[in-house]
């Protein structure tokens, strides 16, 4: 049997068996992405070497490009214009202090820990590790005990830092010399990969969206077929914008906004199946980066390294977090646990595989460092996600019982109709998390 056939039989193993168990799984601490993970450090060049970057280059990228892709597609097409509003602050201040933050945090960190990267290599660390994932740690956004307006904001966060992220982590890269971003420059960056692939992308995304909802009003779509529609639009967004020289991720993210806009809400509107195709390769993604990322990681491992992983998901984010809700009236228990649920997931694992596969020097160690920070984020903040939802959600109820009349900031302001909540989670854990 070729490697190629052995690799094969691993995924799909490895994918059948955590479906088989996936609702009693989604009632204990173990997520998908600890399953996925580690099953892919198992499989990887550290124990069984099934699976290595060397060999399988071309379809780990195509695979985790896709994953991505359908990811950001999907969450910008979620998330509705009152949203950001719904539930007043949290949104806007996670994402238009917080995100800032932990980038520079990030970067200022990575100085004195990660001697011989360059200053732009550095800014990279911080922009990779700055995006979370809600899957990583399910239950902390979908523990009913927690107030919505917390559960709300950490998911629109979760759908929306990896799309904002990605401006900062082009130009970052285009200053580092030697990659495929430096041909440019920055400034040909930032006209092709922001200007011109947002325009792109909200091109392909409103004439699509306008496209099938004409359709649909003549009864010319079937429900199956409108569904793959949407797929074909989120590719077409990602191609337009790679044909022309741009970013197929900011194109794709800028075009579920625009497509998610033209359509009217109601069952319809949801993309049942491009969110699980895209929640499917998600996982198989984890797993693909615990065999070619982690388990070199931990091969090469030095205290610098460590330390930075566990600075990037305690200080780093909590010390961002709470600079972002100040004056915002949120007790501290809200804001420690706003912090710690800032689990890294999908997008950090894809930025840092696009530059290790760059190849130039720096890449190994900046892999590495994010390999082990997400490493860490997936096994921590997955086994704690059931339990201090839980205490949390206590907390706020005895808070605000205590509080009588005069309520909570927490509570003063419950979205709606919040997010959807297929925000990053595998088909697998919608039953029971």
């Amino acid at each position: 049997m070729s490697d190629g056939a052995w690799a094969g039989l691993a995924v799909a193993g490895v994918t059948a068996a955590y479906a088989l168990g996936s609702r009693r799984l989604s009632a204990t601490p173990v997520t998908s992405a600890i399953v996925f993970t580690g099953s892919g450090v198992l499989i990887g060049p550290a124990v069984l070497d099934v699976v290595d970057i060397e060999h399988y280059a071309a379809p780990i990228t195509a695979l985790m490009e896709a994953a991505l892709t359908l990811v950001l597609f999907t969450d910008a097409m979620a998330v509705r214009r009152g949203d950001l509003v719904a539930g007043g602050f949290l949104p806007g201040r996670l994402l238009g202090i917080g995100l800032p933050l932990c980038i520079g945090a990030g970067w200022l960190l990575a100085w004195p820990l990660l001697p011989g990267l360059s200053v732009w290599e550095l800014a990279l660390v911080g922009a990779i590790l700055a995006p979370t994932d809600a899957a990583v740690g399910k239950t902390a956004v979908t523990e009913p005990s927690v107030p919505p307006v917390v559960r709300h904001g950490l998911n629109i966060e979760s759908g929306l830092n990896d799309g904002l992220v990605l401006p900062f982590f082009i130009v970052f890269a285009a200053g580092v010399p030697g990659t495929s971003y430096a041909q440019e420059g920055v400034a040909g960056a930032f006209w092709r990969s922001l200007l011109l692939s947002t325009a792109l992308g909200l091109l392909a995304g409103d004439i699509g969206g306008r496209l099938l909802r004409a359709a649909r009003a003549r009864g010319w779509v079937a429900r199956a077929w409108g569904q793959v529609y949407v797929l074909a639009v989120a590719v077409s967004a990602y191609e337009l914008a790679v044909l022309t020289g741009g970013s197929g991720f900011i194109a794709a993210w800028v075009a579920g906004f625009a497509f998610g806009h033209t359509l009217p809400h109601g069952p319809d509107r949801t993309p049942e199946f491009t969110e699980h195709l895209g929640a499917l390769l998600a996982s198989i993604s984890l797993m693909v980066f615990g065999a070619v990322l982690i388990g070199p990681a931990l091969q090469h491992l030095t205290w610098q390294i460590v330390l930075y992983a566990v600075l990037s998901l305690t200080a780093v984010r909590m010390l961002a977090v709470a600079v972002a809700l100040l004056g915002s009236g949120l007790r501290l228990p809200t804001v420690a646990y706003i912090g710690w649920f800032g689990p890294r997931g999908l997008a950090s694992v894809v930025l840092a595989l696009l530059i290790v596969e760059e190849h130039v020097p720096g890449t190994q160690t900046l892999g590495r460092v994010v390999a082990v920070t997400v490493a860490l984020g997936i096994l921590l903040q997955g086994l704690s996600a059931v339990t201090l939802s839980q205490r949390y959600g206590h907390w706020y109820t005895r808070a605000s019982a205590d509080a009588g009349g005069r309520g909570l900031r927490e509570g003063a302001s419950e979205p709606k109709a919040p997010v959807s909540e297929a925000t990053r989670v595998t088909p697998s854990d919608r039953p029971g998390r």
